[in-house]
């Protein structure tokens, strides 16, 4: 009984931080003509409500593509529908086609930040929560001071309540999904990553893991017996999910490549504005985009990004563990983000979140990460005027971090879980014992980089000829803790010596 009311009072207090933080600005409040975010989702609903779902994807009269024309699949439009029935019924004119154009009163807004929490609400946190209380071989106590960190990462809340996205839609089925497939509900976790996908295309980062997990899983029951018969299932819930999601957009051909290219938007360039990954940051020395052309760009992206997720992949394909499907939605979802076309700054948030659920393993590196991810969108909050609550929200989460899993304190080797590839490296330099104190001067200098740049950006004008010069550096810094990143969860995957052992939990 215990454990249920301080697990209710840490979703609460949840809930309070992300209303709290729904209080301030949102994207492109009162800059017309484009406005921003939530004027984008305001739109989806004007326009779902208003045409015929056959015009929903079209450019037209109605439906002008270059205003936040609808480039998400149809789950995020569906979603709209509803909420757009929701506020006919309250206010007609908050989705009247053509004059409800960039509509902002506090009512709107208040309506615009209770969807996102209703939708959190039943999604989301639901699925923290059972993540939590699922975990095996820690007290309660630790299970709920999880729920707490993960509830409390700043980088979906200011997003999602800040900002203003539905971002813990599609995140938290993703959630659902690692729970379905790591406690052997195959089924139903492979139909809730389905219905992730069909709400953002993006998470597209997540695929080729499940994919390798779930197979791994058909391998090892015999693809004689078992194996085969549960692939079969696997297929048949992919494709049953997909075609009743896109339903209405199969009954033509053209409607059907429609939707696909506004999902995929590879004419938009190898990245958006200012993003931390590894295209946008050495175009600062090579305009990659103005020497290569489009094709090769897309080829070498696809390169990069395939090379980079394979081993990870081959690994958990030949040794499926729940933990090693973790670290490798961890591995793969970052190279997509490094490597992969037109990426945008907020998709670090679909490596964030595996990462949260690594955090009990490797609290350290964990919060690490998480902290990184959220300056990574520092430009992007700040010119949504979001300064005061990402630094009270990442101040909370970090002291919440500190407090609950003593980070400081899991430095070592084994808590890094870099015993096993320390061990192979002293076999050829024995003197390769300072692996730890590395980590912890590295933790230092990024912290302490970190906040010395949000303290220019905040306090400096950049120079007149170079305007961009805090955001470029915001995006270096992080791309390089990114890649720092991506070669140590890879180490973890392709050294980790328990999977054998963790095998038999699947079986």
């Amino acid at each position: 009984m215990e454990k249920c009311y301080l697990m209710t009072a840490v979703v609460l207090l949840g809930l309070t931080v992300r209303w709290t933080v729904s209080l301030n600005s949102y994207s492109g409040a009162g800059k017309p003509p484009m406005f921003g975010d939530y004027e984008a989702q305001r739109h989806w609903q004007e326009i779902t409500i208003n045409l015929p779902i056959k015009q929903w994807y079209f450019n037209g009269s109605d439906n002008n593509l270059q205003y936040w024309g609808l480039d998400y699949p149809p789950l995020t439009a569906y979603h709209s529908l509803l909420c757009a029935y929701v506020a006919k019924f309250i206010n007609p004119d908050w989705i009247a086609l053509h004059t409800s154009r960039g509509y902002e009163s506090q009512a709107h807004k208040l309506f615009m930040r209770a969807t996102v929490l209703i939708a959190d609400l039943l999604i989301y946190i639901p699925a923290v929560v059972l993540y939590c209380c699922c975990l095996k071989e820690i007290s309660t106590k630790k299970k709920i001071a999880n729920a707490l960190c993960i509830l409390l990462y700043p980088g979906l809340i200011l997003i999602d309540y800040g900002h203003f996205q539905y971002n813990s839609v599609s995140l938290g089925f993703a959630l659902w999904g690692v729970l379905g497939v790591s406690y052997d509900w195959d089924l139903l976790g492979s139909l809730a990553f389905c219905l992730a996908i069909n709400y953002k295309q993006m998470e597209l980062y997540h695929s080729l893991p499940f994919f390798c997990f779930l197979l791994g899983k058909c391998f090892k029951k015999g693809l004689k017996g078992k194996g085969l018969v549960l692939l079969i299932k696997l297929a048949c819930t992919v494709v049953a999910s997909f075609i009743l999601c896109w339903l209405p957009f199969l009954t033509e051909r053209e409607q059907t490549l429609q939707v696909l290219r506004r999902l995929f938007p590879v004419d938009r360039g190898l990245f958006e504005d200012k993003v931390a990954n590894i295209w946008c940051t050495f175009s600062v020395f090579l305009k990659i985009r103005d020497i290569l052309p489009h094709h090769i760009q897309i080829m070498i992206s696809f390169c990069f990004t395939f090379l980079s997720l394979l081993p990870a992949c081959i690994k958990l394909t030949l040794h499926p563990s729940p933990k090693g499907f973790k670290f490798t939605l961890v591995s793969c979802a970052l190279s997509f983000f490094l490597f992969s076309f037109q990426v945008h700054e907020k998709s670090i948030l679909l490596v964030s979140l595996p990462v949260c659920l690594v955090l009990r393993e490797i609290p350290f590196m964990s919060t690490w990460f998480l902290l990184v991810s959220t300056f990574s969108m520092l430009p992007l909050l700040l010119k949504d005027e979001l300064l005061m609550p990402s630094v009270v929200t990442v101040m909370a989460f970090f002291i919440a971090c500190a407090t609950s899993f003593s980070i400081f304190e899991k430095t070592s080797e084994e808590d890094l879980q870099l015993k096993s590839f320390s061990i192979s490296v002293r076999k050829y330099f024995p003197c390769f014992t300072f692996l730890p104190r590395i980590i912890q001067h590295l933790f230092l200098i990024s912290v302490i980089t970190m906040v010395l740049l949000t303290l220019m950006i905040v306090t400096l004008d950049p120079p007149q000829k170079l305007p961009d010069l805090f955001s470029v550096l915001v995006c270096f810094v992080s791309c390089l803790n990114f890649l720092f990143f991506l070669v140590y969860f890879n180490i973890i995957i392709m050294w980790d010596s328990k999977n054998g052992r963790n095998q038999k939990k699947i079986n």
